[in-house]
């Protein structure tokens, strides 16, 4: 495995991360260990946190989540919006529109999406609308565990260390109090990926979260 330092190409400004989910827990399950390790070795990382669905409950649950992640980083903002869960193809114009409005925000350095080849058509829209108003960025698919069985073949991992496999497994089961009683919400889902992936780029401790990243560029200084 070769690794890779992310940079802010020699700019004296932070490091500004764009989290994009289409319900409140996605982010946290698709790459809650990375934002944690973001937030933990990047002191002027600022996040934008935008959740596209959620009725008041699940709406809570999602500024549960983003403040358990991410503290009270500087420059965090959560933005939660209220399209209709599984809908997302049919609400088409309405969110192109939300979406072409995250343009007028300070520039991402990186972008965390739902994964193009999701099987939930939310995740799918998520992923190809992030792709078509983002044309030069680094932009990390993640992957979330479902019964559609849609796991593919990620190219870029992030090696997480076991106490911050505790703390995104701890952090998820605190927050998301509505999704406990799913069967698939529990601790050893989240840690089989993780185990899973860590073996897949011989993680030091074991454990890693994986994304796909379609387009990436060498820039040499």
């Amino acid at each position: 495995m070769l690794p890779l330092r992310l940079a802010t190409n020699g700019r004296n400004a932070p490091l500004r991360v764009l989290c994009l989910g289409a319900h409140a827990d996605d982010i946290e399950i698709g790459c809650g260990g990375t934002v944690l390790r973001l937030a933990a070795t990047v002191p002027r990382a600022e996040f934008t946190w935008v959740v596209l669905s959620g009725d008041a409950r699940r709406a809570e649950e999602a500024r549960r989540g983003a403040a358990l992640f991410v503290g009270a980083t500087n420059g965090t903002r959560v933005v939660v919006k209220e399209f209709r869960d599984g809908f997302f193809p049919y609400g088409g114009p309405e969110l192109k529109d939300f979406f072409e409005s995250l343009k007028d925000e300070p520039t991402p350095d990186i972008i965390f999406t739902h994964y193009r080849g999701d099987q939930h058509q939310d995740h799918r829209v998520v992923a190809e609308l992030t792709w078509n108003t983002f044309r030069d960025h680094l932009i990390l698919e993640y992957e979330i565990p479902k019964y559609d069985g849609d796991l593919g073949r990620p190219n870029w991992y992030v090696p997480l260390d076991e106490r911050t496999c505790r703390t995104k497994t701890g952090n998820l089961l605190d927050a998301f109090v509505s999704q406990r009683e799913r069967r698939w919400f529990t601790e050893e889902t989240f840690r089989a990926l993780m185990r899973l992936r860590g073996v897949e780029c011989a993680a030091p401790q074991g454990y890693a979260e994986a994304f796909y990243a379609h387009k990436l560029s060498w820039v040499t200084q």
